[in-house]
C-alpha cells in the first residue's frame, strides 16, 4: 500500500470550531421569541416576585441583545464566544436587578449591565500585564478627553488643559 496518513495539525481546526460554536449557539438563541412588551413587563414582575422560571426567560428571551453588544467588542483581546459569555453574566445580573415600575424598557437597562461586564471583563483579562480596572476607566477617559480637547482648540491640549477638563491632578495627566 502506497497510502500516506496525512496528519493535519489540531490549530486549522480550531477557529472552525469557535465558529462552528458561535453558528450553534446563534442558531439556539435565535429559536427563543423575542417578548412583547406586556409579556416582558408581565415576566419582570414575576421576577420581582422571586420566581425563577421567569428569571430564567427573561434572560433566554434577551441572549440575542449581548450577542449583538459583544460583537461591538471584537478585537479588543477576547474571542467573541467569551464576550458573550461577560455578557450573559450581565444580562443575569440586569434581570436580577431590574424595577419594572421605573417605565424603561428591560433592554434599555440590560445594555447598561451587559456593556459593564463585558469592558471589566476586556479590562480584567486581555492584557499579558494586568492593569486595575479603574485605571483602564481613567486612562480612556483621559485619552477621550485629549481626543474632544483635540477637535475643539484645533491642536493637542496641554497636560494643563487635559486635567482641568477632568477635575483631575497634572500629575496624574502626565
Amino acid at each position: 500500500d502506497d497510502e500516506e496518513e496525512v496528519v493535519v495539525p489540531d490549530q486549522i481546526y480550531l477557529d472552525d470550531v469557535a465558529d462552528d460554536s458561535v453558528r450553534l449557539y446563534l442558531r439556539e438563541i435565535g429559536k427563543i421569541p423575542l417578548l412583547k412588551a406586556d409579556e416582558e413587563l408581565a415576566l419582570a414582575q414575576r421576577v420581582v416576585a422571586g420566581d425563577k422560571d421567569a428569571k430564567d426567560q427573561m434572560a433566554e428571551a434577551n441572549m440575542r441583545l449581548v450577542v449583538s453588544i459583544a460583537k461591538r467588542y471584537v478585537g479588543r483581546g477576547l474571542d467573541l464566544l467569551d464576550l458573550i459569555q461577560e455578557g450573559n453574566t450581565g444580562l443575569l445580573r440586569a434581570v436580577e436587578k431590574f424595577d419594572p415600575d421605573k417605565g424603561f424598557k428591560f433592554s434599555t437597562y440590560a445594555t447598561w449591565w451587559i456593556r459593564q461586564a463585558i469592558t471589566r471583563a476586556i479590562a480584567d483579562q486581555a492584557r499579558t500585564i494586568r492593569i486595575p480596572v479603574h485605571m483602564v476607566e481613567t486612562i480612556n477617559k483621559l485619552l477621550r478627553t485629549q481626543r474632544r480637547l483635540t477637535q475643539d482648540l484645533n491642536r493637542e491640549p496641554t497636560n494643563e488643559e487635559i486635567a482641568k477638563e477632568m477635575e483631575i491632578d497634572v500629575e496624574k495627566v502626565e
